[in-house]
């Protein structure tokens, strides 16, 4: 099992040489951890596997008090009370913002649209620069303090991490290449929508920035990634630049990232930045009833950026008709990005 998370291995390597010595070691340590669990599964205790009540909210948050063992210690759980710390609140009510979202706009029933349960471990690791979902719950570090802070504190961040385990139980994209970059451009579209939801912002309102709240202050950066305008999100000199492609003219051939799947992920997200600001209004409604559909109903575990291009412009033409105002704005919103 692949784990994903947020933050790709480029800028962590970015921190790791260009870095103070703290921020070194703690970017190589989150590194380091990444590959050691890379492709395996690590067994949850049986406590996160127990029965649940089908359209109904279950909500449990773990504490893993700086140490690597999943799930950690239970600390909350389904409408018990607030807790004085406040990623452990962060976690649960971001978890219940994202679920509400999906609820309501989509039908959809928790991660795997059968009631899972929804489990996240804060405080994990030391300083950990990185959250992720592992194929069974969502993890959240604390940040290194300097550069990041502590990754709870981004909603779309909990969205994104949520959704990865919706791409998982739909189309199930292979974590490489271009399927992986469609992987994170979906998360990164249910992340941002969750944020605009919250906040009852339309496209136009939207800043269609992931991560905009994880930066402290004193570092070049607005965001990890810019929807709108990929590869503007950073620009400072331990983290580099934004590399990101907005177009396909610039795609990036690599080894590195899995094949570029955070990379070029901008080239769909501009895509789908595109088309919400074409449809107008709230994102969540037209655009992202388009975007969910194809990845319930249409892409495959190897799909492509071109499969998605007309996969959802299918989608489109069974929602809202034939040559309809949408189907044409998800043409248009393609042919912006060079496909």
């Amino acid at each position: 099992m692949t784990r994903h998370g947020i933050i790709p291995p480029y800028l962590l390597r970015s921190i790791a040489i260009n870095g103070s010595r703290r921020q070194r070691e703690l970017a190589w340590a989150t590194l380091t951890e990444s590959e050691q669990i890379r492709g395996q599964r690590r067994v949850l205790p049986p406590l996160t596997r127990l029965a649940v009540v089908p359209g109904r909210m279950r909500r449990t948050v773990y504490d893993a008090r700086n140490r690597y063992d999943l799930p950690g210690r239970l600390v909350r759980s389904e409408g018990g009370a607030a807790s004085a710390d406040p990623r452990v609140n962060e976690a649960y009510s971001g978890a219940g913002t994202t679920y509400e979202m999906w609820r309501k706009v989509f039908e959809r029933n928790s991660i795997d649209d059968r009631g899972m349960r929804l489990d996240a471990t804060v405080h994990y690791g030391k300083n950990y620069d990185n959250a992720f979902w592992n194929g069974r719950q969502m993890v959240y570090g604390d940040g290194d303090g300097t550069i990041f802070g502590p990754f709870t504190r981004a909603l779309e961040v909990i969205g994104h991490e949520m959704a990865h385990g919706v791409v998982q139980y739909e189309a199930d994209l292979v974590y490489r290449g271009q399927p992986g970059a469609l992987n994170e451009s979906f998360a990164d579209v249910l992340g941002i929508l969750v944020k605009q939801y919250r906040h009852r912002q339309t496209a136009e309102e939207s800043d269609w920035l992931i991560g905009a709240d994880l930066f402290l202050p004193g570092i070049g950066a607005r965001a990890l990634r810019s929807m709108k305008e990929p590869g503007t999100a950073y620009d400072d000199p331990v983290l580099g630049k934004d590399p990101q492609p907005a177009h396909m003219k610039d795609y990036i051939e690599t080894n590195e990232d899995n094949g570029g799947v955070h990379l070029n992920s901008g080239i769909p997200n501009r895509a789908f930045c595109e088309l919400a600001l074409r449809l107008e209004g709230y994102a969540w409604e037209r655009a992202g009833r388009i975007w969910y559909r194809t990845l319930r109903d249409k892409l495959r575990p190897n799909s492509t950026f071109r499969d998605a291009c007309s996969l959802s412009v299918t989608a489109a033409g069974e929602l809202y008709g034939h040559n309809s105002p949408e189907q044409k704005a998800t043409r248009e919103s393609w042919a912006a990005v060079g496909l």
